[in-house]
């Protein structure tokens, strides 16, 4: 009966430490509208990987590559900072396309837990992305869809680097560019 009870605390134990000890969860952001206009307008607009400017928030874009996969992208934010980011698929077709952030420049500098921390221009860490364009009839449903991680990602996060932030953080800019690009669609 004492071998049961040690290995039964072991086992609640190892537990108990296990769940206080995770680390960060995969977030999804999914966001999605619809566009009176035909597909075709919407995509013209959105289709050409190097051109952000239906996105609020972009200063500029240059690019490499085109449209073909593996082609690099850098966003400049209009606070200066930049991110980059790599085509991961493209079809022409189904009007869709999927992205990597592969690098970002840093937002600011803190300190936590005793060290200084670099905070990047999107709390993230690990993001991808994909865009896809569906016509409807005479409407257009646009979907975008991100996955990613809080840039942080040790245990107990700095709060400009927490799941909340990341997670506010992109689903702000999913809505916006998407409201936007209803705008632009609809004129």
């Amino acid at each position: 009966m004492k071998k049961f009870m040690l290995l039964l605390s072991t086992l609640l134990f190892l537990f108990a430490a296990t769940v206080q000890a995770h680390g960060p969860v995969r977030q999804k952001a999914e966001e999605q509208i619809t566009v009176n206009a035909s597909a075709d307008k919407v995509w013209a607009i959105i289709k050409n990987y190097h051109d952000m400017s239906w996105l609020p928030g972009i200063s500029s874009t240059s690019g490499d590559g085109g449209n073909v996969k593996g082609a690099v992208r850098v966003l400049t934010l209009k606070d200066g900072g930049t991110i980059t980011e790599e085509l991961k698929k493209y079809d022409e077709a189904k009007m869709s396309y999927g992205y990597k952030i592969t690098d970002m420049s840093t937002a600011k500098t803190i300190t936590h837990a005793g060290v200084e921390e670099k905070v990047p221009a999107l709390p993230v860490d690990n993001y991808s992305a994909s865009i896809d364009v569906e016509a409807q009839g005479d409407k257009t449903v646009v979907s975008w869809t991100a996955g990613y991680y809080r840039a942080y990602t040790n245990n107990n996060p700095p709060v400009e680097m927490n799941e909340e932030t990341a997670n506010a953080a992109v689903t702000g800019i999913l809505k916006a560019g998407l409201a936007h690009l209803k705008v632009l669609a609809e004129k």
